[in-house]
């Protein structure tokens, strides 16, 4: 029932009202016969001109600058596979969503119907003129390395496949963190990891560009241990192969005496046994969804010396691509970058790690129901509603971007560009989001006078489909079923009370004694 509840919430979340999650939303007056001439015919013949004689006023005159392509084949979504264009479309919108909520980045998502690599990046190049930047997902491997190398060869806008990337960035920021708290050194550790797609070897890749050593990976995918010799490997997993004299290593034997786990395929596939067997103060990042490698309490429970990070929300260090790919694009668009190279991402990765360890404002600890989030085992980096992330992620992507020599459009004033992206959202949005936040964390109930009313039924509906509270319904039992059921309003899980009722007599003296000796004198 519970299972089937969530499902039916979700499909009317994305159908009740305007379907979908997005809408295009004008940003200049468009009200009288001025403003429409201004708009379009003729007014707008006057930046095409301009653009038309320097292409650069492109990003002056229209909202290129400010505009990201989301655009996937559907071939590799989530965790469902290959279902196609179309039913990968509420992924790409939600991806928007997410780029304007957290970095103030406009989307528009756009899924081919073309599974040919060449093809596929044939059309996205042609796509070029209509944005400052492009994220790709949800394209499957192998074909994806190929795009986003082909896009970035050909196209003179910062292109990113966050599915590879995202993934990459935030949990090295994790590692650099985590290997400090355990005094481990990364040109030391040996790495285990679980999983050869895309995500897995964009993780391989950043990891030794921050100093890890080639020699120290041992891969695994869906058949076993990558190594040379073995007939079945891919072309492009072949640089991850092993020696030969590994061939018999199977993810226990390999996890004996390992520093770091890295799980990014399937869940429930390391035991305790195997993290019992790494070596002193082991890392472990099991971060497939929904079910993880390992389980987080059975993995603590099997190493008291244990750092751990998954990709779930509901257990400490959540290795969360949020918190990455809207400051990223933001700091990219923000200096006109023509491309994200390794340099940026290293910028973005040193960045989150040093959040990581500045003190958490109040807000912070407000949004998450905690007295004091601290740097350390538990907090490896930061959380997603943290509101410095947008001021302190971009500007080092900005910068790192003018240092290696992709930026067209520099930053001069530092302290102006910082409290331009702190204005950029606004109090009042962080605050709403942080509230709604700790409401989830710890619901409580709430009643619900005249419950017979229309306004205030479907008032206590969301807040029982946002999950922020509990209420309960005060009024005739009857009419207020007879106004749910007229108006398609699910009353389940609200309990209904008529305080007029003479079974509740008792109550309301208590309740009313009660309030008149709380109640300030001379009410």
């Amino acid at each position: 029932m519970a299972k089937d509840l969530r499902k039916q919430e979700a499909l009317d979340y994305h159908s009740k009202g305007r379907p979908g999650k997005i809408e295009v939303v004008p940003t200049k007056e468009a009200k009288t016969q001025r403003d429409l001439s201004l708009a379009y015919s003729p007014g707008v013949a006057e930046p095409c001109l301009e653009i038309a004689a320097n292409p650069e006023d492109v990003y002056k005159y229209t909202a290129k600058g400010n505009l990201v392509g989301v655009i996937s084949n559907g071939t590799a979504v989530l965790g469902l596979g290959n279902i196609g264009p179309e039913a990968g479309k509420p992924v790409m919108e939600g991806k928007g969503v997410l780029f304007k909520i957290f970095a103030d980045i406009d989307v528009f998502d756009i899924e081919i119907n073309e599974t040919d690599p060449e093809k596929f990046v044939q059309i996205v190049q042609a796509l070029e003129p209509t944005f400052g930047g492009i994220n790709l997902e949800d394209i499957k491997a192998p074909e994806c390395f190929y795009i986003e190398q082909e896009l970035k060869k050909r196209c003179k806008i910062p292109i990113m496949h966050d599915d590879q990337h995202g993934t990459a960035i935030i949990s090295a920021a994790a590692l650099l963190n985590a290997l400090i708290i355990q005094k481990k050194k990364i040109e030391k550790v040996r790495f285990v990891v679980s999983g050869a797609g895309a995500a897995a070897m964009a993780c391989i890749q950043l990891y030794e560009s921050l100093g890890a050593k080639h020699s120290n990976f041992m891969v695994f995918d869906r058949k076993g241990i990558l190594y040379k010799g073995r007939p079945d490997v891919e072309a492009l997993k072949m640089k991850f192969c092993v020696d030969e004299k590994y061939a018999d290593y199977d993810l226990a034997k390999a996890m004996k005496d390992a520093d770091v786990f890295i799980g990014l395929s399937t869940g429930n596939v390391v035991s305790a046994e195997m993290v019992k067997s790494m070596a002193k103060n082991p890392i472990v990042f099991a971060m497939a969804n929904p079910d993880s490698e390992i389980n987080y309490d059975v993995a603590v429970a099997a190493r008291k010396d244990i750092i751990m990070a998954t990709g779930r929300s509901d257990f400490p260090n959540q290795v969360n691509n949020v918190l990455g790919f809207p400051y990223i694009f933001r700091g990219a668009l923000d200096v006109r970058a023509t491309a994200i190279n390794e340099a940026m991402k290293l910028a973005a990765v040193k960045a989150l790690a040093e959040l990581a360890k500045a003190p958490v404002p109040d807000m912070v600890n407000l949004a998450y129901n905690e007295k004091t989030i601290i740097f350390g085992p538990q907090y490896i980096i930061p959380k997603p509603l943290d509101p410095r992330l947008l001021s302190t992620v971009a500007p080092a992507v900005a910068r790192a971007a003018m240092e290696s020599g992709v930026a067209k459009y520099p930053i001069i004033d530092w302290e102006a560009y910082i409290e331009t992206l702190n204005s950029r959202l606004g109090l009042d949005n962080q605050l709403s989001r942080v509230i709604g936040s700790k409401a989830r964390n710890d619901p409580k109930r709430v009643v619900f006078a005249d419950a017979e009313n229309i306004k205030i039924l479907k008032v206590a509906q969301l807040v029982m489909e946002e999950n922020v509270a509990y209420p309960i319904l005060l009024g005739k039992e009857e009419k207020i079923r007879r106004l749910a059921e007229e108006n398609g309003i699910d009353l389940e899980g609200m309990p209904i009370m008529n305080p007029k009722d003479d079974k509740h007599e008792d109550l309301r003296k208590l309740y009313g004694d009660q309030f008149l000796k709380k109640a300030p004198q001379g009410c």
